[in-house]
């Protein structure tokens, strides 16, 4: 089994404070933990697209760290998942408080260190290339929602 190196102890540890952050920052009645992701989910045409953004970074790093690349797909998919369900009204704003797509990445960070299989380097790359291209796109097409619901107001207004 592969130990992670002082550098690896390191990021895991800043990914470990930023899976908190964004999924488990606040405590509620009854154990349940709501974080910052959810907060920004509820900032129309915005808080989706940065909660995604942060949630790339929480992918690059773990394939920085080695994560084998099935694990990275699977990453990606709770990203786009935790995304895709954000942008519905009102149900998407419940769901941002209850996926954790952060938290469950990191689960899958620190089980893909375990394994004996790395993922290759270019593979790595390309998975991160698909992913900013993910958020790039989506990051364009909620700026295009944000545009056209504008565009719908003005014309009710008038």
């Amino acid at each position: 089994m592969n130990r992670p190196t002082l550098d690896n102890d390191t990021d895991l540890q800043r990914l470990r404070r930023l899976a908190r952050l964004l999924d488990e920052a606040f405590p509620l009645p009854g154990g349940y933990r709501i974080g910052f992701d959810g907060f920004m989910g509820l900032l129309p045409g915005v808080g989706d697209g940065l909660g995604a953004a942060l949630s790339t970074y929480i992918v690059a790093l773990g394939a920085r760290l080695g994560v084998p690349t099935t694990h990275l797909l699977r990453m990606v998919g709770n990203i786009g998942i935790d995304l895709a369900v954000g942008l519905v009204p009102v149900l998407g704003d419940i769901f941002d408080f209850t996926w954790k797509a952060n938290s469950r990445n990191l689960a899958l960070i620190e089980q893909g260190l375990g394994r004996a299989s790395r993922g290759k380097a270019g593979e790595r790359r390309l998975i991160i290339m698909i992913v900013v291209l993910v958020v790039v796109l989506l990051a364009a097409a909620i700026a295009l929602s944000v545009l056209v619901v504008a565009e719908l107001v003005s014309l009710v207004r008038s």
